[in-house]
């Protein structure tokens, strides 16, 4: 009897550990909102980036990417559609996009486009907290036909 509670304390535990989720390798991305993001004088959250992500070049240099690499779809030609599709995404510590998808449709060419345009962006320079990278949830508003300037929403 004394063995059969032993062997079951010993397992009790072992069982619990075996249903609780490990926690991920990488730490859970960061959502940032315009006007909300600023350097920590007094520590601040544990995953709040000091900077954020930067694509390089900056700003005008996305733009231009867009405009050498995006095909206004005929179909959105034929019918007049202007305005942006925002597209949600996560710079990784690595700089990488990941999870690329589409937050506010325009119209289901224009949607793809921006989808397909957005995974030939190279590495951004990832946030980064006291010089650690973290992976940063972005929207990126992607232009068709209005001639706006490109903004990245962090």
């Amino acid at each position: 009897m004394k063995t059969s509670l032993f062997l079951l304390l010993l397992a009790g535990p072992a069982a619990l550990a075996q249903t609780v989720p490990a926690p991920a390798g990488a730490p859970a991305p960061v959502v940032l909102r315009p006007g909300h993001m600023q350097a920590q004088a007094h520590g601040g959250a544990a995953n709040r980036p000091d900077k954020a992500p930067q694509y390089p070049g900056g700003p005008q240099a996305l733009g231009a990417f867009f405009q050498d690499h995006l095909k206004y779809p005929e179909a959105a030609r034929v019918k007049s559609i202007t305005g942006n599709v925002l597209l949600s995404a996560t710079v990784g510590t690595d700089g990488q996009l990941s999870g690329l998808k589409v937050a506010q449709p325009l119209s289901p060419e224009c949607d793809a486009e921006a989808l397909r345009v957005a995974a030939l962006l190279p590495p951004w320079q990832p946030a980064t907290r006291l010089g650690v990278p973290l992976p940063v949830a972005i929207q990126l508003p992607v232009p068709f036909g209005n001639g706006a300037t490109l903004k990245v929403l962090k």
